[in-house]
């Protein structure tokens, strides 16, 4: 079969199962491995939409077959495809050595093929990007899906007559680089699926493949799943890369856009259909406004609704909310990402800039109105936090299971900024005004950052309070002390508190004795770095926590594989249809078009 575009996800490092890496916590409070096997939902969103015109998409998530398999040859797969076009996703920075590396191999073997890159940290580094031999196109911008439909429907024709009407395209002709204009940036999201589970249980049965679209490893057996309620942000937290400031920089999207709540009780009716597993709702639905959350609650009243939903919460959230919630709502759980237990780091940083006193009150509000599960992160590396700042942490981690009766619902986590100050942020684009020191300003400095031994070098900054040996050490200290509470407290069994406790104190003598290797020939550290590799392996994952922590419980975890048949026959069905529609010219997809840019010449 040939496919008019193959999406490749590709895996943090190429390759990573040969090169020793001590990655630490890095991915520990996310549901990937270190090697960020997830892809990005807006993959899932372009294939469904490209396929509304009769496209053939396929997804390869090429990091999860190789984590599922140590002897799958990525090289034999990406030979044997035949493509019209590849895209190749570069959302997150931690990608940023993989990503090129996997643009290299497709290239090897299919030199004509055209190569896209998509997604945040693209549209960051898409002068850089497009300087790669091996890198075609660089589609800008957080909503691409029209964008490439317009690319690929040029493509197709072949008229030579360049690419200036595509808006927000990075492109190269004759060695000359050629930048659009970003004038694409739609004011509404209903048009797209964000995600597209329909177009990943389709490509299943169509294509007759279950590995290669499979999100992350694990995922048959704890299905989770997730819906976008929005892109843009109406918060500027300084840290963050999907920041107010980062996204009007990066993606010229001045304002917030939420997907509609009739768009949102269509995804989660699809989702119960195949899993009761929980659906996360990625960003704060109350940035829509009081309108848009009551319209979405009184829909989710009237359904019949199955799976436990989780909630993001930005900020103060009153006891009215969480009584909202437990009325609409058979069982949810929220997720709070409070960085700091320093009122006035917070305030600065912009993360739920309310006092300690409010954060409690509304932990309490929540329990009493029956909320199933509380997540609690606390973060090292953030402006203006000390070593003890961090250690402060899980004193009031311990203040609030006090406050909140200890109850077990409430679950406590530690992570670092890492591997990356993001691109994009205040913090990144004005390190000294915030209390940064970047070590890495080029995409080429973050390819070698990844390929760094171990996390503590991977990271790419210092703050003005803590260098990265003292940003390594709160980590580790703060989770040790973490993990004691907990135990003591009965959040995790002595087994759990036994194993992370082994796992700190490893990571930090191979930490120890990575500094000592460094003083080596090259040729002589890269050996002695080999030999440990297979024991560095075993405490990459879940290093600072628990294996389950993180998870929720449900009383089926495999996805239902009859409902799964069933919608993916019935999806057949309908691109049998589609594809009749599209040869009898009644759907036509040169007819999509957006509002062109001018073009500026380097």
């Amino acid at each position: 079969m040939i496919y008019d575009l193959v999406l490749l996800h590709p895996p943090t490092v190429y390759d990573f199962r040969k090169e020793m890496l001590f990655t630490g916590p890095i991915s520990d409070v996310v549901p990937s491995s270190p090697v960020f096997e997830m892809y990005p939902i807006g993959l899932t969103s372009i294939g469904d939409y490209l396929e509304r015109f009769g496209l053939k998409v396929k997804i390869i998530n090429i990091a999860n077959r190789m984590l599922l398999d140590p002897k799958f040859d990525v090289e034999k797969k990406i030979r044997n495809i035949k493509a019209r076009a590849f895209g190749i996703d570069l959302h997150w920075l931690p990608h940023a050595h993989g990503s090129v590396e996997l643009a290299k191999i497709v290239k090897k073997y299919h030199p004509g093929t055209p190569v896209l890159f998509g997604g945040l940290s693209s549209t960051y580094f898409h002068e850089e990007l497009i300087e790669y031999p091996w890198i075609d196109f660089v589609v800008r911008g957080d909503t691409t899906e029209k964008l490439i439909l317009m690319l690929l429907n040029k493509l197709e024709k072949g008229d030579g007559t360049g690419f200036a009407d595509i808006p927000n395209l990075t492109w190269k002709r004759d060695h000359q680089y050629f930048y659009n204009e970003i004038t694409y940036v739609p004011d509404s999201l209903d048009e797209f699926n964000l995600p597209g589970y329909r177009y990943i249980i389709g490509s299943v049965f169509k294509y007759f493949n279950l590995l290669d679209p499979l999100p992350y490893k694990g995922w048959i057996q704890y299905p989770n799943t997730a819906i976008l309620t929005s892109k843009g942000c109406s918060y500027n937290c300084l840290i963050c890369g999907g920041s107010k400031d980062a996204y009007e920089m990066n993606c010229n999207r001045k304002k917030l856009v939420m997907r509609s709540p009739k768009k949102m009780l269509e995804d989660i009716a699809l989702i119960q259909r195949f899993t009761r597993a929980p659906i996360f709702l990625l960003n704060d639905i109350r940035q829509g406004g009081k309108k848009y959350v009551d319209e979405f609650l009184d829909g989710l009243a009237k359904m019949k609704l199955k799976n436990e939903l989780v909630f993001e919460l930005f900020n103060y959230a009153d006891e009215k909310f969480f009584a909202r919630l437990n009325k609409a709502i058979p069982k949810f759980s929220i997720e709070l990402t409070l960085e700091s237990a320093d009122e006035e780091i917070r305030k600065y940083n912009g993360k739920l800039p309310c006092t300690n006193a409010k954060v409690i009150e509304m932990l309490q509000f929540a329990l009493k109105h029956n909320c199933s599960k509380i997540d609690l992160f606390f973060m090292t590396g953030i402006p203006n936090q000390t070593y003890a700042s961090a250690m402060r942490n899980v004193d009031f981690c311990e203040i609030i299971h006090k406050e909140c009766n200890e109850s077990t619902r409430i679950s406590y986590f530690v992570a670092p900024l890492s591997p990356f100050l993001d691109p994009g942020s205040p913090a990144f684009e004005h390190p000294e005004k915030y209390g940064y020191k970047k070590f890495c300003h080029k995409l080429e400095d973050f390819r070698e950052a990844m390929k760094q031994p171990s996390w503590k070098n991977m990271l790419s900054y210092e703050t003005n309070s803590m260098t990265r040996e003292e940003i390594v050490a709160a980590t580790y200290d703060s989770a040790l002390r973490l993990n004691e509470f907990k135990w003591i407290y009965n959040i995790i069994t002595k087994d759990v508190h036994d194993e992370v406790e082994m796992k700190i104190k490893k990571s930090v003598e191979f930490l120890k004795r990575h500094d000592e290797l460094a003083l080596l020939p090259a040729e002589e550290q890269k050996q002695e770095l080999g030999l440990i590799k297979e024991e560095v392996d075993k405490i990459n994952r879940h290093s600072i926590c628990g294996e389950n922590e993180l998870k929720w419980e449900v009383k089926k975890l495999f996805a239902n594989f009859p409902s799964l048949t069933y919608i993916g026959l019935e999806l057949l069905i309908k691109d049998v249809i589609k594809d009749i529609k599209c040869k009898l010219g009644k759907i036509d997809r040169n007819k999509v078009m957006v509002t062109s840019s001018s073009t500026v010449r380097k």
